[in-house]
């Protein structure tokens, strides 16, 4: 079988992009058009250094751009321990009477006992607090402000 220079780009970005779905890494797809600049390179007759060139330039340059991208995003709250979106009780209040030493205490919140974890700066104080996170059974909380 004879296979020409542009087939194998393209079976190569195909590969890729049967990987960026088994995977989920969408940096997989940037290469793949990568691949596909190489194959475009071929059909047009360039030669194989012009075609690697072109792929590295297109698929590197495709791959550092989303990633400067991504870098600029803000990240998002852990979903579990402190995003809002996720976990309701983040940003509710509660009253704690007394800390222990350890910078625990024991309040009563929806009708249950809760262990809180002081997550404020300084020495915990009583007083109002709201809840900034939720670890396993545990609430962080911190100083209403």
């Amino acid at each position: 079988m004879d296979w020409n220079t542009s087939t194998l780009w393209w079976l190569a970005a195909g590969a890729l992009v049967a990987l960026e779905l088994t995977s989920g890494t969408f940096y997989l797809l940037m290469l793949s058009l990568g691949c596909v600049a190489g194959a475009l390179a071929a059909h047009s007759g360039f030669g194989s250094v012009v075609q690697v060139i072109a792929a590295a330039l297109l698929g590197g340059g495709a791959t550092a751009l989303w990633h400067l991208r991504r870098r600029r995003e803000a990240r998002a709250a852990p979903a579990v321990e402190a995003n809002r979106n996720v976990n309701l009780d983040i940003g509710e209040s509660v009253k704690v009477g007394a800390w222990a030493s350890d910078g625990t205490a024991r309040v009563s919140y929806r009708g249950a006992a809760w262990t809180v974890q002081y997550a404020g700066a300084g020495t915990p104080a009583p007083g109002e607090h709201v809840i900034v996170a939720v670890h396993g059974n545990r609430l962080a909380v911190s100083p209403r402000d």
